[in-house]
């Protein structure tokens, strides 16, 4: 039997209990999570790191649109109704892109969810992202679980209130540059840095500033784990996500139980002693406030530093790492099943090790190979045909677009000499940062001519014109049919448009009414 004497034994109980839930008006009791140290907050760590960077940074980007065009990489510019990332534009009739978007990060949530259950919530959910970074200053100032339990409890002096005021002092200036960096996705960010500072932003701006600065410093500072537990929809949605072979962070009780802190005297009793020394280092990281080894609960966020905790516990114990892993449950269940002899007896672990004291080759593992079931593909399968299809989309999109829209009242006039005339509303999109030299012309309607109303270009079946840069052209457009080739009460004709310099071209069906009697 393993020496358990170097193993550290927290005071620590979970707030947020399965075994014995609080009134739902209780008052909250405050969670002091200790540092963890291991693998998966290491890669916690990177997550803050790459999402936090991206968040704060990406405004900040240029990219060289030409002379008509914003040099910000990624804006969403809501005066000129566009959206721009990098290379592509979007217009607001473009915006089932975006649509497509939420339609596959939803997929991709279902799909990462059934996988491995509530990672998103775990890693790179803001409000996780954001309480991370907060309790990083939080130990910086007041110090690891112990020292800020101590702190907590103490009376008002003089070194408490100024750690306090420090800490808040600071959780504020980051709720300020959250606040901050948000509104820099909507307008030119060196731009609007500097009327922010000199005053001379706009209401709107200093608003949003303060909104998004309460509720990063009330959530990530003041509620944590209260808007995971009570506002967000997604603990309760997630139960429809999962199946038995979903990856979830697991106790396994069958390695575990029974959990005792005198191993060597409960050994020597011939007792069934398990592998947990109830340290209770999984409750006192835990930044939820659960005890992992209740079972799967509602407030679980599987961030999986319960895992570092006990995997460094077992390493001073000797024992094998693994006592809380990501696990499914049907794994889970097999081994039960071997731990309790069928479920005909207690769990005992003696009979998931073998004679050498080593876990058993009957054990079941989780293997990679089990994520490919019908359920994972259906996903996955749904998530990439709507990237694909997005991707289809943007690749041949077209750039320049035309719209007519035909006078309603009166649909016709009938001129002096017979001819009737026909009044339309023509619009041009020019969707790209560079001027271009269009043709408008027609096709169909016998011995028709187009008039431009307010421009001197000559009457006939086609004219020529310069489109600017990134914007939407509205004409006056009347075309004329002499009265010998009226062919009937309505005609179909088109409006073509092509771009002198490249291949593009778009055309509009239209119709040219004309009386009855003229047939």
């Amino acid at each position: 039997m393993q020496d358990t004497s170097e193993v550290e034994t927290f005071d620590a109980a979970a707030v947020n209990s399965a075994r014995v839930r609080q009134p739902l008006y209780a008052p909250r009791k405050k969670i002091f999570p200790k540092r963890a140290e291991g693998r998966f907050r290491r890669f916690k760590w990177l997550v803050m790191a790459i999402t936090l960077g991206i968040y704060y940074l990406t405004p900040w980007l240029r990219w060289d649109r030409g002379p008509h065009a914003p040099d910000q990489a990624v804006l969403v510019d809501i005066a000129n109704s566009r959206f721009y990332f990098f290379p592509i534009e979007i217009w607001p009739q473009e915006l089932y892109f975006v649509a497509g978007l939420l339609i596959m990060a939803g997929f991709g949530l279902f799909l990462l969810t059934s996988t491995v259950g509530r990672a998103w919530c775990g890693y790179t959910c803001p409000q996780t992202v954001w309480v991370d970074l907060f309790l990083v200053i939080e130990r910086a100032i007041e110090g690891d679980r112990n020292a800020r339990i101590k702190l907590d409890a103490a009376p008002w002096s003089a070194n408490k209130l100024v750690k306090r005021v420090s800490k808040h002092a600071i959780w504020i200036a980051i709720a300020v540059a959250t606040g901050g960096a948000w509104i820099f996705y909507f307008a030119d960010a060196p731009t609007l840095l500097r009327e922010l500072v000199t005053g001379k932003a706009a209401a709107v701006a200093y608003i949003t500033v303060a909104i998004l600065t309460a509720t990063t410093y009330v959530f990530g500072g003041l509620m944590r784990e209260q808007v995971c537990t009570y506002m967000c929809p997604w603990p309760r949605i997630q139960a429809a996500m999962l199946d038995e072979n979903s990856l979830t962070v697991t106790y396994n009780a069958w390695r575990g139980e029974q959990r005792t802190r005198h191993s060597k005297k409960a050994a020597a009793a011939g007792q069934a002693v398990g592998d947990c020394v109830d340290c209770n280092a999984c409750v006192a990281v835990c930044p939820m406030g659960i005890d992992i080894r209740d079972g799967q609960q509602l407030e679980c966020i599987t961030c999986a530093l319960c895992i570092d905790a006990c995997d460094g516990v077992m390493d001073k114990i000797g024992k094998e790492r693994g006592l809380i892993a990501y696990a499914t449950l049907a794994e889970y269940e097999s081994n039960m099943m071997l731990a309790t002899a069928g479920g005909t007896t207690p769990i005992d672990p003696r009979q998931v090790r073998g004679a050498d004291g080593k876990l058993s080759d009957r054990i079941v593992s989780f293997h990679p190979r089990k994520l490919l079931r019908p359920r994972m593909l259906v996903y996955f399968a749904a998530w990439a045909l709507v990237g694909l299809g997005l991707l289809a989309a943007l690749l041949t999109r077209d750039r320049l677009q035309l719209n007519v829209l035909a006078d309603r009242n009166p649909q016709f006039v009938v001129l002096a000499d017979g001819a009737i005339r026909n009044g339309y509303t023509v619009k041009l999109l020019n969707m790209i940062p560079e001027t271009r030299s269009i043709r408008v012309s027609l096709e169909g309607l016998p011995g028709g001519e187009m008039t431009v109303v307010g421009t001197n270009h000559a009457v006939g079946r086609s004219f020529i014109l310069e489109l600017e840069p990134d914007r939407l052209k509205t004409l006056r457009v009347y075309v004329r049919q002499p009265r010998a080739e009226v062919g009937g009460r309505t005609q179909h004709f088109s409006f073509v448009v092509e771009d002198r310099s490249s291949s593009e071209s778009d055309r509009y069906e239209a119709t040219f009414d004309a009386p009855e009697t003229q047939r």
